[in-house]
């Protein structure tokens, strides 16, 4: 029995540079597309804006381009195999490989330690600038394209407790004591019930807690709203506790992420959402993986026997699954539905299984 990993190091070159090429190819062609029309979709948002000009729609795409790369690379190295292994099984290449006492497991193996080079040039692209232009994109998007006010990042929505009261941030600026809260909402509560609702242009850390600026205070049982120039809430609410309620997965690295976890636990809130995006910052790039698996249904049968379209569609049936399935599991996560590790890597373990099963009885 042949137990060669790899075929013949020309054939396993060739089928390697030819896989890698056509998955370029295809990237190129995805993200091109895909980025003009995005552009085209958000060019008028962007130069509405007073003194954006043509240079912010080039920035907008320098943020842009990163994410549509790392988003479709798993497409794209899926769409590879299968042009690739179809061409070769039309052009009988597959067929003198197998009578050359090559296994199926051997053909695609060049394909499978190609995809592993990818997946790790995909996880360290993520890491360095895909997270980057993530957090600078939302940032910018959080103020509709306009002018930062603060070059430390910008988070939105941030709601934290105090005691029975809850506040809400719309943006959260600066750190530490530079902190500045925007468009601020307090829930006054007692015992459950709304007592008032306080709103304020903005707000920072003074005597403890938080000055807040241009103040009205709507008396819910009173039914009337009295002006104020400042007020104090929140007494004994740290500045981290506004930034950590909106820290993203995807602004943030592995070992950035894992920290911010950590503080987030020390600081009593539910990290399980967190943590599904701290893992599937591995298994997703690693999907790329599993594509010549998944695809390499398209390699075999005789083109000539009609079957060739159906099984290139089968293979891209199972690769379009699979991210279906990422995706839903994903989701069940980020909602509690399911634990972290196995919302980030059941997908991959059940495609794995998949692939290897459809291989082994249709050609091994």
């Amino acid at each position: 029995m042949n137990i060669q990993f790899f075929p013949s190091r020309r054939i396993a070159f060739y089928m390697a540079k030819t896989f890698v090429l056509r998955s370029v190819a295809v990237l190129v062609a995805l993200v091109l597309i895909l980025q003009t029309l995005d552009l085209l979709g958000e060019s008028g948002k962007i130069l509405a804006q007073p003194g954006n000009t043509d240079s912010d729609l080039w920035y907008y795409v320098s943020l842009r381009f990163p994410q549509l790369v790392a988003r479709f690379l798993p497409f794209s190295v899926l769409l590879g195999t299968l042009i690739t292994l179809a061409t070769m099984n039309q052009n009988s290449e597959i067929v003198s490989m197998k009578a050359a006492g090559i296994s199926a497991h051997q053909i695609i193996a060049p394909l499978i330690a190609a995809s592993v080079a990818i997946a790790a040039f995909a996880f360290l692209f993520q890491e360095l600038v895909v997270t980057r232009a993530t957090a600078a994109l939302n940032d910018w998007q959080a103020v509709e394209y306009g002018r930062l006010e603060s070059d430390d990042g910008i988070a939105t929505n941030a709601w934290v407790r105090d005691g029975d009261d809850l506040i809400l941030a719309e943006q959260v600026t600066g750190t530490g004591a530079g902190t500045r809260l925007h468009d601020v909402s307090l829930y006054d509560r007692s015992g459950g019930r709304l007592v008032a609702v306080v709103t304020a242009e903005r707000g920072r850390p003074a005597q403890g807690g938080w000055l807040l600026e241009e103040v009205e205070r709507f008396d819910v049982g009173a039914t009337r709203a009295v002006r104020a120039p400042s007020t104090l809430i929140a007494r004994g609410i740290e500045p981290d506790q506004f930034t950590l309620a909106d820290v993203r997965a995807d602004e943030q690295d592995f070992a950035a992420l894992r920290e911010s976890i950590g503080d987030l636990e020390s600081a009593g809130f539910p990290t399980d959402a967190l943590r599904a995006g701290l893992w599937h910052k591995i298994s997703g790039p690693l999907s790329a993986v599993l594509m010549p698996l998944l695809a390499a249904v398209a390699a075999f049968g005789l083109a000539r026997s009609g079957q060739l379209f159906l099984r290139a569609v089968a293979g891209m049936g199972l690769g379009f699954a699979y991210f279906v399935v990422d995706n839903f599991a994903l989701a069940m996560g980020n909602l509690g539905a399911y634990p972290p590790m196995l919302a980030a890597w059941a997908p991959f373990g059940l495609f794995l299984l998949i692939g290897e099963t459809v291989l082994i009885r249709t050609e091994e």
